[in-house]
């Protein structure tokens, strides 16, 4: 009766040591048991999970910055590029190229929105006139216009080759006949008011401004 006693004790107290013991104890065939891990037990993730998690982990925040940056300009510049800094499609083009140009610094870039503009400074070329169709004035003083002041840009940094073939006739003439009829449209295609509206507006705040220091810093 002791032994049995203590026998019984004996396998209780190995049972309490190794519990994985008492499973195989109990298992009369003395299978073998694999034990996994419960996320092993997934022989496969949903649909589209796994490319879902990688787009997660290698996306990235882009930083929105303002269209108008006030960020050092070249001083030997080879070209200047008047923009309107209110138009959303243009500045996309804008941005590309003053990326371009933190490796060049040949490009000049003005923004004829900006109440700081001057016409004196750039050829006597007046809000309106430049907002009719691209320009662009080269060192020496020329002013390039249409398709030309693309292919001037775009050769300053890099990218000639884009607009290369409008060097050649019929392409130029085609080029620009394109390229006059984005500028006819463009206010009206990016949701803007008519050129007459804005000219009215701007030619307000300047009487505001002239007449009072609610412009003045």
């Amino acid at each position: 009766m002791a032994m049995a006693l203590t026998r019984a004790s004996c396998c209780s107290l190995a049972r309490q040591r190794n519990p994985l013991r008492s499973i195989f104890i109990q298992n009369p065939h003395h299978q073998r048991i694999r034990f996994r891990h419960p996320l092993q037990s997934f022989k496969s993730y949903p649909a589209g999970f796994q490319h879902r998690v990688r787009a997660i982990h290698e996306a990235t925040v882009e930083p929105i910055t303002s269209n108008k940056q006030n960020e050092p300009q070249p001083q030997n510049w080879n070209i200047k590029m008047l923009y309107d800094g209110d138009c959303p499609l243009c500045m996309r083009e804008v941005n590309m190229l003053r990326e371009r140009n933190q490796s060049y610094g040949t490009i000049k870039f003005v923004d004829i929105s900006s109440d700081e503009y001057s016409p004196e400074e750039n050829q006597g070329l007046d809000y309106k006139t430049v907002m009719g169709r691209i320009h662009a004035i080269l060192s020496d003083g020329t002013v390039v216009t249409d398709v030309e002041a693309f292919r001037k840009l775009y050769e300053q940094v890099g990218l000639g080759w884009v607009y290369a073939v409008t060097k050649y006739e019929p392409i130029a003439t085609i080029a620009d006949a394109v390229y006059s009829v984005w500028a006819k449209y463009r206010l009206q295609v990016t949701g803007r008011p008519p050129l007459e509206e804005i000219l009215d507006t701007r030619k307000k705040k300047d009487e505001i401004c002239n007449n009072s220091n609610a412009c003045k810093m």
